[in-house]
């Protein structure tokens, strides 16, 4: 029902006349059509919070008894007091929106906050966790919040910056895959496409203050229940971007539905804002063998085969390649070993053998290079060794040519990635094809790329229906291969396939990318109802551990970096399609995991609540390095890419600190006192943000709010 018919509804309570002639006119406006898409808005989407403390003028829910499974009482009701009774804390109830309101007074231990979507939020970041693998990097975000929330949050930390979005939005089945209203939408639900489009546009309203206008790009996939709503929705929403839908297959075998074709794919639909464009490849998508004219770069043998080249030609050319046993990549290379010196003699570091360049019958012949030059060749990824797996007899050294190297360096070979030694893998630029709009590929099948690769992260753990890791990935590099420091943002997140698919593009190219993934904490609904059953509810520890967050995001993204398993084993199996990187290696990676809070204006004002807005400074500064988590012992402080100031007596200490700290982009400035404020900015280098508190945070919030 929507909002306006609320209202008519409480009209009519109130005069019935006034009410009739009000619904009379609603249902004439109603009945004409607009060209495009029309559905009904609803009234604002609400929120149960059950992490929120109760406060006086909150909108609550009287909870079910522990134990009841019904649904419970879904009026809304304000918090106008509390007293202490017989040593229990209550709070004094009235209905809303009614003309006669009931009055109750309840415990507080059995009420639960709601948010409706129209209410104004001031949000914080509560941090629940860390996985730190990869030094100084910056770090991936998992927010567990509702995501409508977490976005409005990261209108304050990325407006306008965020360079792609990936989202793969619930499908709409009608078997309970999504809720609105707190409540699940089922397939005999009248409203249920109505509700959904209003549930999308409200979140595609956001991301389109997100992203990035000058470049950037929007991906989302959908079947077949929904795909052609949410195309009218985007062209609505989106005028001026190109848009390009894709088919893709995900299942080959199909899946069997009585009557009907076995549907085998989804489609993704890609949102493309400003210069951004589809980046040519080297597989055009189709499944089809590859276009013959593709060359991809040669590796040669290093060891020297003309007859001329033995060991006593060129000493300085014969030496031995130390290679790791358990990694079987070249660990190091050693010196040039004198003619008179046996190469039995030489010293092998533990754990490694030594490979000299030998002619299968013993001969002694000469490395193609110094072992000065390998070095730089292994460095740089130009060296590698081949079939260390199968023993020192096996086992090859290979190098890119002077040629390969410089056509490389002068930009007319694609690298693709690096291998688990760090080598190269590419090709030449004249190869690249354009991606046809019909995919097949077998790395994107869902259940030997998604569910398969999510049950070794997690084993014994199900998650339903993960996305391929692969099919992510691919719909990504399209338009951030070429920036290595690109931020994506995934706010359907679920099993954190996103995050996971952009690790292991950064594995391959030595890139910087940061995922921000926003997911929830709902249970499966399997699970809801033996949780309720066990007396337990949402809040409870014993019903957040089951939770998507806590009990499939967080451990697969920490396992995935850590290269191990929540029970400490490791991983089994090697990442396919980029060179088979073991898993278990894991990435040298960064992440942090947060709870969405809801703070006070007055809190935020009064500077109480800055140990939940630290998180959103140290984000909206790039979520790198250290973060300052408290400034009240100097008054202020300088971390790696930004500062704070609260006494501003100390401003010119302040502003010393951030000219010598090259890095600083952001100095947050805490006063009311526009004056002073102004001050301090004229002090500050050009090239750093001057951002006041908590001025710019609560505006932006009050900007953006009261749908």
């Amino acid at each position: 029902m929507s909002r306006l018919t609320d209202l008519i509804a409480q009209a009519k309570a109130k005069d019935p006349m006034m009410g009739a002639d009000l619904e009379r006119e609603f249902k004439a406006l109603s009945s004409r059509r607009a060209f495009g898409l029309n559905f009904e808005k609803h009234r604002p989407e609400s929120v149960e919070l059950p992490h929120r403390p109760v406060r006086r003028g909150d909108k609550v829910h009287i909870l079910s008894p522990r134990g009841d499974t019904t649904k419970g009482d879904q009026r809304i009701w304000t918090v106008k007091g509390f007293e202490t009774v017989d040593g229990v804390k209550t709070a004094h109830l009235i209905e809303r929106n009614k003309v006669e309101p009931e009055i109750k007074l309840v415990e507080v231990t059995d009420l639960v906050v709601v948010a409706e979507f129209r209410d104004k939020i001031y949000p914080g970041l509560v941090s629940t966790g860390k996985v730190e693998n990869g030094g100084d990097k910056p770090f991936h975000s998992v927010i567990n919040g509702e995501n409508y929330h977490a976005l409005k949050a990261l209108t304050f930390t990325h407006r306008g910056k965020i360079d792609a979005i990936y989202i793969d939005p619930p499908y709409n089945t009608g078997a309970k895959d999504w809720k609105y209203n707190n409540d699940y939408v089922e397939s005999e639900d009248l409203y249920r496409h109505s509700k959904w489009l209003a549930f999308m546009e409200r979140r595609l309203k956001l991301a389109r203050e997100l992203l990035n206008p000058k470049n950037s790009v929007l991906i989302a996939s959908i079947d077949e229940k929904e795909y052609l709503r949410l195309g009218l929705l985007l062209e609505q929403i989106f005028p001026e971007a190109k848009i390009q839908m894709v088919s893709t297959i995900i299942k080959p075998e199909g899946t069997n539905r009585t009557g009907e074709f076995s549907r085998t794919n989804e489609y993704v639909y890609f949102v493309m804002f400003g210069d951004a464009r589809v980046k040519p490849h080297s597989d055009d998508m189709s499944g089809r063998t590859l276009n013959e004219d593709i060359k991809p770069i040669e590796w040669r043998n290093l060891r020297r085969r003309e007859n001329t080249s033995v060991r006593a030609a060129r000493p300085n050319q014969f030496y031995a390649v130390f290679v790791d046993k358990e990694k079987y990549n070249i660990h190091s290379v050693g010196d040039p070993i004198a003619p008179d010196v046996e190469r039995s003699e030489v010293t092998v570091p533990e754990n490694c053998f030594a490979i000299f360049p030998l002619k299968p019958d013993g001969t002694e012949m000469l490395w193609g290079v110094t072992p000065e030059s390998l070095r730089n060749l292994v460095s740089s990824g130009f060296a590698r060794v081949r079939n260390a797996d199968k023993g020192v007899t096996k086992a090859s050294v290979q190098y890119l040519a002077s040629g390969t190297v410089k056509a490389i360096q002068d930009g007319k070979v694609v690298i693709e990635g690096k291998d688990y030694q760090g080598a190269v893998f590419g090709f030449f630029k004249e190869s690249e094809v354009m991606p046809k709009t019909t995919w097949s590929k077998e790395s994107h099948n869902a259940q030997t790329s998604g569910t398969l690769i999510l049950s070794a992260l997690l084993p014994n753990r199900r998650f339903p229906f993960p996305k391929s890791l692969y099919a992510v990935e691919d719909c990504l590099r399209f338009f951030v291969k070429d920036n290595k420091r690109a931020i994506v943002l995934d706010f359907f997140s679920g099993s954190g396939t996103t995050c996971h698919a952009m690790m292991l593009l950064n594995k391959q190219d030595n890139g910087e990318r940061q995922c921000i993934s926003i997911t929830n904490n709902e249970v499966a609904v399997e699970e809801h109802k033996k949780l309720k059953n066990a007396k337990l509810r949402p809040g409870d520890s014993e019903w957040e551990k089951w939770g998507i967050c806590e009990y499939i995001t967080k451990p697969r993204i920490s396992s995935a970096i850590r290269g191990i398993t929540p029970l400490g084993d490791k991983i089994k199996g090697n990442y396919k399609y980029c060179e088979g990187y073991p898993m278990a290696d894991g990435f040298a990676e960064n992440a942090e995991f947060f709870t969405l809070t809801y703070e006070t204006p007055i809190a935020i004002n009064h500077n109480l609540a800055f140990s939940k807005i630290a998180p959103l400074l140290w984000i909206r500064a790039g979520s790198k390095g250290r973060r300052i988590e408290s400034v009240h012992i100097d008054g202020w402080d300088v971390a790696e890419t930004y500062g704070v100031i609260l006494d501003l007596d100390k401003s010119l200490d302040f502003c010393s600190k951030v000219a010598l700290s090259y890095e600083v982009t952001i100095a947050y400035i805490v006063t009311n006192d526009e004056r002073r404020y102004q001050s301090v900015v004229r002090n500050l280098p050009k090239r750093v943000e001057a951002v006041r508190l908590y001025e710019s945070y609560l505006n932006n919030f009050q900007f953006i709010n009261g749908e």
